[in-house]
């Protein structure tokens, strides 16, 4: 197990590849930890320096008290980098994890080679409905919501189909750190980047999930959309997080985005 240091807090993180590899940065979503990745990690880490983390309140990772901000959130993902010896990376972020990395980017270009952001956008929702959602949080706790939430990230035939994952995921979700989540939508709650896409300089490629409910593939085009140099692939039949629901299809997209040399 590997913890470092990070605005006070230890924070979980783990790598996976050969040491020599280029370093690939991987930031996940809202309510999940690094696992979220385990099922694109065998093939990502033949070709790169894999480095994960866990958010504060997520995983193993330590909880920070509340507000967070998404450029906190991205000062943890510097810190990471940090301490890992690690000076440029390309970065893939999901959710709120690509809001963190478009983040990174914006304000340590330098850090950042290239770039992935999968089902994610530059304003997730309404400050409105985050704050509903806090409410209910805060009144019901993370579990009774689960299976809500659960419905947003995956398509309705893969639910089906894969009742045992499902449960691991809800599980996965279920035990997340009260605060930690709501920091997180704390965060996205006040978090607008759409001003910042149109001053990114580096190519960015942009995935979305046909099925997706928490970032519908129009959402993910209109953030495109602000970027001077974007690509945009949307993979069929998938939700809000197409490396687990497909992570052939997934990989595929990244060798394009990511060509290894």
């Amino acid at each position: 197990m590997r913890m470092i240091r990070s605005n006070g807090i230890w924070l979980h993180c783990r790598e996976d590849g050969p040491a020599t590899a280029p370093p690939l940065l991987l930031i996940n979503s809202l309510g999940t930890d690094l696992r979220m990745w385990d099922a694109v990690m065998p093939a990502l880490s033949q070709d790169f320096r894999v480095i994960r983390f866990d958010k504060p309140g997520h995983g193993l990772s330590e909880t920070a008290p509340r507000p967070y901000r998404i450029d906190g959130l991205a000062a943890d993902a510097l810190a990471v980098l940090d301490a890992s010896d690690v000076a440029v990376a390309d970065v893939l972020g999901l959710s709120i994890g690509g809001q963190i990395a478009l983040s990174l980017a914006l304000n340590h270009p330098e850090r950042v080679g290239r770039l992935v952001l999968s089902n994610t956008a530059a304003r997730i929702g309404s400050a409105a409905m985050w704050q509903d959602r806090i409410a209910a949080l805060e009144q019901q706790g993370i579990a009774a919501m689960a299976d809500a939430v659960l419905e947003r990230w995956f398509s309705a035939a893969w639910r089906a189909g894969n009742p045992g994952a499902l449960a691991g995921w809800r599980a996965m979700l279920s035990r997340t750190d009260l605060t930690g989540y709501l920091g997180c939508c704390e965060a996205l709650s006040v978090a607008d980047l759409t001003a910042d896409c149109t001053a990114l300089r580096l190519p960015v490629h942009l995935i979305a999930g046909a099925e997706d409910g928490a970032t519908p593939p129009a959402l993910v085009q209109a953030t495109a959309d602000l970027m001077p140099q974007a690509a945009l692939t949307c993979l069929p039949g998938v939700g809000h997080l197409p490396c687990i629901e497909d992570p052939a299809g997934f990989l595929a997209v990244l060798r394009g985005a990511l060509p290894t040399r």
